[in-house]
Parts: structure tokens; sequence; C-alpha cells
């Protein structure tokens, strides 16, 4: 029967037995003596709790749920005005499923995290700037339809139209590991709406990805090395912040990092925000130099350059979006840019859980014009 196999296969999607021995381990931590004492240890603590609770909670849910569809679907086959009700709940079933299934693919040190996400326009000029900004949007309203809390740092107006550079943060469960399959460059290829002549433009911008991490992660940052600029705030944030240099620019010299705050209303916030960007950066880049090692051990070619084309977005001579690592393709791509990337992020993730290698590694470099067919 079709709940009996829905209720095995949800089982080895999830071992309740070792989630729920976590949570009986961290309630008795949360019941020991002096515990609350430490704030911040506390709450990581009873965070943790919180979460595996609640997976627990729903894994209980479903369970209970794909019985009953057993004697719904008894009823079904005596009674065909039953069928659709049936179908109905099977197919709610087989969503929250896949959304338990999808927490399998995290695995990653920091992939349960919050993210830093950083924008930035490539070749094109003009068009690439465009580009950029609807790249953000669409980045924004996939993680707000994932019910992740987004904040926008920083935005950088390009000089006639669109950003030149973004940067916000995610908040939310699994907000590096979904995020991180989005990391790479993006090219679009359309006609263009700042050409008189309206040819076929093909434009690129960089999506850059790194953890949020904890403050009790030890990561070596030396006074010396940074190069600390203030400037005026050229966005929204109310007439403090655009009549002081309350904006902070961070250069990392060893690395090359820049990275930059404007949305807090003083000099210090936006400072101590772009130091947690800068370390994210750097905990990201040496994720990035592991796995180039690992690659090599294993004899593979991995390339992490600006250049490394993960989609593309064409909107002329014909509509279609297509992630050149799984080769998962969309023919509408207005869907896409409104923040339909769900079956993007998991064909990639799932393609890295598998172990396979990208089914066709981008050529093009984001300083170059490329071909305009995929």
């Amino acid at each position: 029967m079709r709940s009996a196999t829905s209720s095995s296969c949800l089982r080895t999607l999830f071992d309740r037995p070792k989630v729920a021995a976590r949570i009986d381990a961290l309630e008795l931590q949360m019941g020991a003596e002096g515990f609350w004492d430490d704030s911040e240890k506390a709450a990581k603590v009873s965070s943790e709790h919180a979460k595996l609770q609640k997976k627990l909670d729903e894994f209980d849910a479903i369970n209970g749920e794909i019985d009953d569809l057993g004697a719904l679907a008894e009823m079904a086959l005596e009674d065909d005005s039953m069928a659709d009700e049936f179908n109905e709940q099977l197919q709610q079933i087989e969503t929250r499923m896949n959304a338990i299934e999808e927490e399998r693919l995290f695995t990653g040190d920091y992939d349960a995290g919050d993210a830093v996400v950083t924008i930035q326009d490539g070749a094109g000029g003009t068009d690439a700037q465009d580009w950029a900004e609807i790249l953000l949007r669409m980045q924004i309203r996939w993680a707000e339809r994932r019910g992740l809390r987004v904040e926008l740092k920083e935005a950088t107006a390009g000089g006639e139209a669109g950003i030149t550079s973004a940067t916000f943060l995610v908040h939310g469960d699994n907000a590096y590991g979904l995020f991180s399959a989005e990391r790479g460059v993006h090219r679009l290829v359309r006609q263009s709406p700042f050409d008189s002549a309206h040819r076929r433009h093909t434009s690129f911008a960089l999506v850059e990805v790194a953890p949020l991490v904890d403050d009790d992660i030890e990561i070596e940052i030396d006074d010396s090395d940074l190069q600390i600029d203030t400037y005026r705030a050229s966005g929204a944030g109310g007439q403090h912040v655009n009549k002081t240099d309350s904006a902070v620019r961070i250069t990392h010299r060893p690395t090359g990092i820049v990275v930059q705050c404007q949305d807090e209303r003083s000099q210090g916030a936006n400072k101590n925000t772009a130091m947690k960007m800068l370390r994210a950066r750097i905990v990201a880049l040496e994720e990035a130099k592991r796995a180039e090692e690992l690659a090599a051990e294993k004899g593979e070619a991995i390339d992490v350059n600006f250049g490394s084309q993960i989609r593309s977005y064409v909107m002329h001579p014909y509509s279609m979006v297509k992630d050149h690592r799984t080769n998962f393709e969309v023919g509408d791509v207005q869907r896409v840019l409104d923040g339909d990337l769900d079956g993007f992020v998991h064909a990639e993730l799932s393609r890295r859980a598998a172990g396979r290698p990208s089914e066709r590694a981008g050529s093009e470099r984001a300083g170059a014009t490329a071909d305009d067919g995929i």
C-alpha cells in the first residue's frame, strides 16, 4: 500500500531515535544548575533544542497523517468521491517529505547557519549593473519565499541604472546551505533596454556567499592588515545617516577582500557589522581553498574564480533559464526572476550530496563577452 511505502521512506529520511536522543541530552544540559548563567551558551543550546524539537514534531505529525492516509485510500477505493481528497492529502504529505529530504543535503559545517550574500556587477556596462539589481531582487524574493529574514546592509548605485554592488544578510534555518547553491557567475542574454537599436547584449553578475560565523569561532585578523574608510551613506536611512560619514568600508590587504556597510545608524555599528561580514568572507575563502586542495588530491579540476559561470538566463531570442552544473532548466524566465529558485537549488544540492561532477563547467569569464547561445 502507498501509505506503508511512504512511512518506510520517511523513516529512511529521518533518524528519529538519534534526534530524540540529542533532544534528551540538550534537556539535561538545560536542566543543570547554573545553565542560564552563561546567556550566550544557553541561547545556542536552547535554539538547537527548539529546532530539533520542531523537526521531531513534524516527523511525528507526518507519520500520523500517513497512517490516516492508508484508511483514506481504502475509502477512496470504495467511493470515487473520496479520490480527490486522498490525492490532495497525498500531495501535501509528499511536499512535506521533500522538505525533510532536503534537510539531509545540508552536511557542511556552516550549512545550518546564517549567510552573507554579496552581488557585484560584471562585464556588460550599464546592462550588467541593471542585471545585478534584478539579481538582487530575485535572491531576496527567493529568501522571503523560503521564510528567511533578509537585512540589506549596502547597495551602491550604478552610473545610469542598477547597482554596482550590494550586500545582505540572510537569517534562518539552513540559510548558508541554501544560498551556497547560488554562488558563482550568473549570465543574462536579452535585448538591451539601454541600446536604442535594441540589440542583444550579454551581461554578467557575481553572487558571493559566505557563512555568518559566531564570534566564538577564532579567526585571526591583524588590525594592521585593515584599511578602514568612512564615507557618507548614499542610500535611504534617515537624516542622521545621510548627514554624517557613518558608512564604513574595510579592506583586508592580505586577501584583497572589501566589505562595506551603511545600513546602521552609527559609524560604530556599521564597523561592527562590516567586521562580521569580513570574518564571514575569510571563512568562505578558507573553505574554497580546502575544496581546491581536496579536489587536487582526487585529481579533479575545480574553478572557483570569478568566471565560474553557473547559470544562464536567456530572454532573447527564446526564453530559458539553464543551470550549467546540473542541466536543470525552466522555460519561464520571469517566474525564475520573481524568486522561483527551489528547483535549481535542490538540483545543485542533490548533485553535491551525490558527489557528482558539474555537468559543464562555465567557461566564460565575467570580464569578457561570451557567445549568446547556451
